[in-house]
């Protein structure tokens, strides 16, 4: 199990790595072309809407009521199969995917008609969307007229989410698809897929500004046709492997209404933390010129980590703790849950240090040209300052929700989330006011530490896990570790004044030796206090 897992993160993270990396380089030129004025404000707006969806109906609640559904029938058929008496290994798989492939039929039928109405339906409503989650445009358009700043901004945005929106049908059935492949044991696909995204966005927009109204447009059709390359993408390997079939409407069928029952309290469990966002977005609408994209591109720098470790992790355990708990196998469940810890700590914690060091540098190597100011670079950098802190609550969160989710367990995350969504918006409204959109990013950090914590306590009196002495030492180890890398990196990195009068060749030498240095600071530190790959082997 143990090499099995560490096999499986090693290609989603690698995967993931391309597409963060392609993800970067899609925000450098964003940032070239809009910087952090009112047409990327709102761009960003009308991209944020269809994802908040997307992890309602995609990768979210759904990922996280159907893999469980799906692992156990998935299982269950594998047993039947391997019990059968067919010789032939070819007839024994048909066997084995019988009632898998009944259950992907009913699931993305049922999916496909509810997606394709919520999905007209954001098209068609695009203005009120705005007003609810953009309201400061809209109360700027109404008072002052479509004129006034915010009254464009309110008129522009409308306009794009009428082209956004269908990113959110595309990306369900894709999601559909990874989910499947996942269960499957084939995560390189759907972890690959996003990369097909950012190429769309980044040759949209390179080359398609030239061809639409302005670069905000060519952006938003670039996450049209980013959705429907990664739908495409995706029907060959479900047809390799078996699993490509008709879909059928089923709202009360067994394994459909199994899966209702789980997604109804994992939409509000999801829910809560698109809410959060929007509701950031909604006061960002308020403030400065600027906000919504500070917080974005703090955001995006935030995720690379968070994506790279942190979700690539939990992609991987979530199908793994899945057939363990359909085998009954607690104890390997708890070992599997320690070792998903233990892996986004060996990364989560140098991670922190070095993005804390080189925040500002690395703002500049990557956005501070074109129409991104030296301004941008510092708000930037104030806005994921804020969100560093959180890091490895938002880690935690991917590793430890899990291990409810794989026990079918949904309303217990819901409770959490809501508890936590309730905080947020009480430290939004007492940091706003005192410190903007950097207070945003303090409460959504805030938040989202209480979050792991309840989501932890909750296992650990549920008796399903727990920090072991081993473990909290083997964490210590790697915060000492952390510790001395930064202040490795701080040695290497000059002054903030010096790298603003460096060529970029230099910039990005200067921080390539900050990284390799840090890096290597941190393994050297870690192998002197004793860690070992034995270390991350799943004991049973």
């Amino acid at each position: 199990m143990s090499k099995k897992l560490i096999k499986s993160g090693v290609i989603v993270s690698a995967m993931t790595l391309v597409s963060r990396v392609l993800g970067l380089v899609r925000d450098v030129v964003i940032a070239n072309v809009m910087g952090a004025g009112a047409m990327a404000d709102v761009f960003l707006f009308a991209n944020k809407i269809p994802n908040f969806f997307r992890r309602l109906f995609a990768e979210g609640a759904f990922a996280q009521a159907f893999v469980p559904v799906l692992s156990e029938y998935y299982t269950k058929d594998e047993i039947n199969a391997e019990s059968s008496d067919v010789i032939d290994n070819n007839a024994k798989l048909d066997v084995s995917l019988n009632e898998t492939k009944r259950l992907i039929s009913q699931v993305s039928g049922t999916l496909g008609v509810i997606i394709t109405l919520v999905t007209l339906f954001g098209m068609l409503a695009s203005p009120l969307f705005v007003i609810l989650f953009g309201g400061g445009w809209f109360v700027d358009w109404f008072h002052n007229g479509p004129e006034s700043v915010g009254g464009e901004k309110f008129e522009l945005a409308a306009s794009l989410l009428k082209i956004t929106f269908p990113y959110l049908w595309f990306i369900s059935f894709t999601a559909l698809a990874g989910a499947v492949l996942n269960t499957m044991g084939r995560f390189a696909v759907a972890a690959f897929t996003p990369v097909l995204l950012n190429i769309a966005i980044i040759l949209m927009a390179v080359y398609g500004a030239e061809y639409t109204q302005s670069p905000a447009y060519a952006l938003a059709w670039g996450v049209f046709l980013g959705g429907l390359i990664q739908f495409l993408f995706q029907i060959p390997f479900l047809y390799k492997a078996g699993v490509l079939v008709k879909p059928c409407w089923s709202w009360h069928s067994k394994g459909v209404t199994k899966i209702r029952q789980l997604i109804i309290p994992a939409l509000f469990g999801v829910s809560v933390t698109q809410i959060n966002l929007l509701l950031d977005t909604l006061i960002a609408s308020f403030l400065i010129t600027g906000s919504i994209s500070w917080l974005y591109y703090a955001d995006r720098l935030l995720e690379f980590p968070l994506g790279l470790f942190g979700i690539g992790i939990a992609t991987v355990i979530l199908p793994s703790l899945a057939k363990l708990h359909s085998k009954n196998s607690n104890t390997e469940f708890t070992a599997t849950l320690d070792w998903g810890i233990k892996v986004i700590s060996l990364f989560g914690w140098p991670a922190l240090a070095g993005l804390m060091v080189l925040a500002q540098p690395i703002i500049m190597v990557l956005f501070m040209r074109g129409e991104f100011s030296h301004d941008d670079v510092i708000q930037v950098s104030m806005a994921l300052f804020a969100y560093l802190s959180g890091l490895l609550s938002f880690m935690f969160i991917k590793v430890l929700a899990p291990g409810y989710y794989a026990r079918q367990d949904t309303k217990t995350p819901v409770k959490i989330g809501i508890i936590a969504m309730i905080s947020n918006m009480a430290f939004n409204l007492m940091l706003a006011p005192f410190f903007g959109f950097v207070g945003l990013a303090i409460a959504t950090t805030m938040s989202a530490t209480l979050n792991a914590w309840l989501l932890y306590r909750g296992l650990k009196q549920a008796g399903v896990y727990h920090l072991s002495k081993s473990t909290k030492v083997f964490i210590g180890k790697l915060v000492l570790s952390a510790l001395v890398m930064a202040w490795v990196v701080y040695q290497l990195s000059n002054d903030f004044d010096l790298w603003l009068v460096m060529s970029f060749s230099e910039q990005v030498l200067q921080l390539i030796i900050c990284i390799g240095g840090g890096c290597l600071s941190y393994f050297v530190m870690i192998a002197l206090l004793g860690v070992r790959l034995g270390d991350f082997k799943v004991k049973n």
